[in-house]
């Protein structure tokens, strides 16, 4: 008998949106291993499963000064709309800047006024009585473009974006921020995408398509639409342009003479 508690269940559930059963049969099928399971309900036809498992019921606050970006996330918008936790992060993110730690790991283990930043978290989230995480800390070195956006008027910017380019108009550099807090992508080119990311694709689209009955002879492309598809929704410079459908950002940028270097994108409550 497969090993998996009704947890696992409810966690399959809560990300997926599939129904208490098909997820229990997932897991099954999958042995217990969550990853496999997933990925068995994509190939059964659960397709809001990719984008489901983005969203998160964390909330927080990510801020901005100067190229960098900083999360910090609680469990209550309560918490995260109050002027002390908005504080804390940008404090945090003053910390950031004037040590300049690699990511949030190192940010956590930097020294300040006798103790850790991870240390000063624990402190604060004591005093406040929610559990604060740090999630994570980006600071870019050149030309920067920012851009922080609000899921709510009454809450704090939930998305930061940050770009770094080179050429082009500041103008432009910060439509592409807004464009990335909107898109989602993942990866600046598609060599940055991980291969057993484009594996997993192949696997679930020819798994599919054989589900689907398609003749075996159409498979081939069925899977290569399905790859570039993947590259389309993720790969920043391949992406349709939201001002701009029937253009790519890479059509976009290169007309505006800009060269995009790097990106980060945070999200509340996202990896």
């Amino acid at each position: 008998m497969s090993a998996f508690t009704a947890a696992d269940v409810k966690r399959l559930r809560d990300a997926t949106g599939a129904g208490m059963m098909d997820c229990k049969k997932a897991l099954t099928e999958a042995d217990g291993d969550y990853d496999k399971a997933v990925e068995f309900l994509r190939v059964k036809g659960a397709k809001d499963v990719g984008k489901r498992l983005e969203r998160s019921t964390t909330n927080g606050v990510v801020v901005s000064k100067d190229g960098a970006l900083l999360e910090l996330d609680c469990e209550t918008d309560f918490v995260a709309k109050n002027a002390d936790f908005v504080a804390l992060a940008e404090r945090l993110l003053e910390i950031g800047l004037q040590n300049e730690p690699a990511d949030a790991e190192g940010l956590l283990g930097t020294d300040v006024d006798g103790q850790t930043v991870g240390a000063l978290i624990e402190a604060e989230s004591a005093r406040i009585g929610e559990k604060l995480v740090l999630s994570r800390f980006a600071a870019f070195e050149g030309t920067t473009a920012t851009y922080l956006h609000k899921r709510a008027t009454d809450l704090p910017p939930a998305i930061g974006v940050a770009v770094q380019y080179s050429g082009g108009s500041e103008d432009a550099a910060r439509s592409l921020a807004m464009h990335i807090a909107a898109a989602r992508p993942r990866y600046l080119t598609r060599d940055e995408v991980p291969a057993e990311a484009v594996e997993t694709e192949r696997r679930v689209a020819e798994q599919t398509a054989k589900e689907d009955g398609k003749p075996e002879q159409a498979i081939s492309k069925i899977v290569e639409g399905r790859v570039n598809a993947y590259y389309k929704d993720f790969v920043l410079l391949e992406q349709p342009s939201i001002t701009e459908p029937k253009r790519t950002v890479k059509q976009i940028v290169d007309e505006a003479g800009m060269t995009v270097e790097r990106f980060a994108r945070f999200e509340v409550g996202q990896q």
